[in-house]
Formats: structure tokens, sequence, C-alpha cells
């Protein structure tokens, strides 16, 4: 496991939840998933869907940065969002404007609720090196 590599942000609950937000192995970068919080931990966007997308997807470049590589390194992403419904076409605008031309394999899971009540959105994604 010599060329096994990871990133972490480090905020607090990274050590904590036993949390890496980046595992590398031979070529391939596994993205935990990314959510609205700041580089001290403190969540951001309480109930504002652009805010919070916006910063998970700053979260997101941050890990692939860890890697040096960029957005178009990512092969996949899973969004999972609360209130599709209500979400949805925002969501799809603001995927859009973050890929702009490249076209990573992408799916989006309407969930009940994640990780913390006011989190309406997480992204997780896989990427390569080459």
């Amino acid at each position: 496991m010599t060329n096994a590599k990871i990133y972490n942000h480090g905020v607090p609950w990274e050590e904590t939840f036993g949390v890496t937000q980046g595992y590398s192995f031979n070529g391939t970068i596994y993205i935990s998933g990314q959510f609205s919080h700041d580089m001290q931990g403190t969540f951001v966007g309480k109930g504002n869907i652009e805010t919070q997308m916006r910063q998970t997807l700053e979260n997101l470049d941050r890990v692939l940065a860890g890697f040096g590589v960029t957005r178009s390194n990512l092969a996949e992403m899973e969004v999972f969002l609360t209130n599709p419904q209500e979400h949805f076409d925002q969501t799809v605008l603001l995927y859009k404007e973050y890929v702009g031309d490249h076209r990573p394999a992408v799916t989006l899971v309407g969930v009940s609720g994640l990780a913390f009540p006011h989190q309406l959105i997480e992204i997780r994604a896989v990427a390569h090196t080459d």
C-alpha cells in the first residue's frame, strides 16, 4: 500500500469520526461525501441550497487539489439531495455551471435526511489522477 495517499481538510471532526476526505490508490481517487462547511468545520448556508451547494463544490475542489488534479479529472459524482422536488432545478443549474463541458457520470438521489438536520446536499465522487 505504499502508493496509497490520503487528503483531509484538517477540520476537528475528521479525527473524531475517523473520516478521510479523499483516498487515492493506483490512480483512482475516492472522495468522501462533501457538504457545506468552512475550513474550521462550521456549517455554512443553513436553509439555502445555493450557498450549500457552492460551498460543497468548493470543498470537493479542495480535495481534488489535494491530489494535484481538477474537476476535469472527475469520473463519477453522486449527489444526495433532500427535498429534490424543491431543489432539483437549482441543483442541476449549479451542477452544470460547475462541470462546464466536462461530463462525468452522475447520479442524483433524493433522500429524507442527511447527517445534519440543516444539511440539504452532500456530494461524493470518484476521480482519476491520469
